[in-house]
């Protein structure tokens, strides 16, 4: 399910704890088939799938045609569409792709093999009717669920960030809720598990809710469940009421034998995001006017492509302030009026800014030529005080409607699998 061979995964995800593959047994590998349940670039790499063998099925739950015409280009000829409630035959395996919280983009696994119930939530939440579906089956045996609620949007507008709130670093309610009428034998706290450069503020932020948290929770709410720690490469054997340890996995070697978990600190110092662009490395005189031209002409040609919101911030008149820094920490602006969907470039600073947003102009590149997602590009977004009427109305504002997320990422599919093909030399 979802195989991730690299390390770093998705530009700067780095496995926590360290880990290492080994790609000439990988490539031995012979796997009765492949499940991906969403075309997020954790979840479905083409740079992964490429050390499989290409007599491996591949099923993907994706309600974009154009990646599994993806997939294929790799040179599966077995590459499959999966539906909802649909059982799968996979030798004694049965699997069942059940319909997730977000239903247009994730899906979640019922697994049945030998009468045993494995659920696998990947990295979802659920519905209400697909709880029911679930409570369905009296006996989960196990259960895969994703304990970890990433910061990823509270990052982009630090000083605006909750400091010091505890319920950051409890389970939210509904998961309890939901495990209690599940009522699993065994729960694995299944995390992305990843940690981010070394020198990023992220790592103290991003990821608030620790493994020893989460089974203390369970163990409070359901003593009767064992919580099951699995770290990478390791295995279990499960049977009726019974775990037993298994050979570790000889295709992933974990580098450290300690017991590492996540520690949470919301009073870190966060570095400027001039301090932040120092770490990337300095553009090409084509790559830095490419960024520039962007940000004076193609950047509102495509905002102004996008669909107007209705109640957003940027309905009423605004100026948008776009700073974006090189790798010495310079900083150059552009300022732009925007109303709805209509935008233009000021020639001088506008006497009142309403809205800012900052990133390096590496990032940026990455971002436009090679697919990098929001969540390793350091965005930050109004990190400074506003006038009190501005202030007043960004109390509402959603941070994911800024201009330049929305330019970059809305109705945009594939950017980052695309540029993996590219890399193969096959598209």
């Amino acid at each position: 399910f979802d195989p991730i061979f690299e390390n770093p995964f998705s530009t700067n995800c780095y496995a926590f704890p360290p880990v290492e593959f080994h790609e000439t047994k990988i490539k031995e590998l012979q796997i009765a088939a492949v499940f991906i349940s969403h075309y997020h670039d954790d979840h479905c790499s083409l740079k992964s799938l490429n050390l499989l063998n290409r007599a491996t099925p591949i099923y993907i739950f994706c309600q974009h045609a154009e990646m599994l015409e993806m997939v294929e280009q790799l040179g599966f000829n077995k590459v499959k569409s999966i539906e909802l409630n649909q059982p799968m035959q996979i030798n004694e395996f049965e699997i069942i792709a059940r319909r997730a919280l977000d239903a247009e983009v994730d899906s979640i696994f019922h697994i049945r093999v030998g009468g045993i119930n494995i659920l696998n939530v990947v990295d979802s939440w659920i519905d209400e009717e697909t709880m029911q579906t679930l409570q369905l089956t009296t006996i989960w045996d196990l259960i895969l669920w994703p304990f970890q609620t990433m910061r990823e949007i509270e990052v982009l507008a630090p000083s605006r960030m909750t400091k010091g709130d505890p319920t950051v670093q409890e389970l939210p309610p509904e998961w309890t809720a939901q495990i209690e009428r599940l009522k699993p034998k065994v729960i694995v706290p299944s995390s992305c598990q990843f940690k981010l450069e070394s020198w990023s503020w992220y790592n103290q932020v991003f990821f608030p809710i620790t493994y020893k948290k989460f089974e203390k929770e369970i163990n409070r709410v359901l003593p009767s469940v064992k919580v099951l720690r699995l770290d990478p490469s390791q295995s279990i054997e499960l049977s009726f009421g019974e775990i037993r340890k298994a050979p570790a996995v000889p295709w992933v070697r974990l580098l450290t034998t300690a017991i590492v978990d996540y520690d949470f600190d919301a009073t870190v110092e966060v570095p400027k995001t001039s301090e932040i662009a120092k770490n990337f490395p300095a553009l090409s005189a084509e790559q830095r006017n490419q960024v520039i031209d962007y940000c004076r002409n193609e950047l509102m040609s495509r905002y102004s492509s996008l669909e107007e919101l209705e109640d957003d911030y940027f309905v009423n008149e605004c100026f948008w302030q776009l700073t974006i820094f090189d790798q010495t920490g310079i900083a150059r602006d552009f300022f732009y009026q925007l109303k709805g969907q209509r935008i233009s470039l000021c020639l001088a600073r506008p006497v009142l800014i309403s809205w800012t947003s900052e990133i390096s102009m590496f990032k940026l590149h990455r971002a436009l030529f090679y697919g990098e997602t929001l969540t390793s590009l350091y965005m930050r977004i109004n990190d400074l005080n506003f006038e009190n009427e501005i202030e007043v109305r960004l109390k509402t504002a959603d941070s994911l409607r800024d201009p330049l997320i929305r330019c970059l990422f809305e109705g945009v599919f594939g950017a980052y699998q695309r540029k993996q093909l590219r890399d193969l030399g096959l598209n």
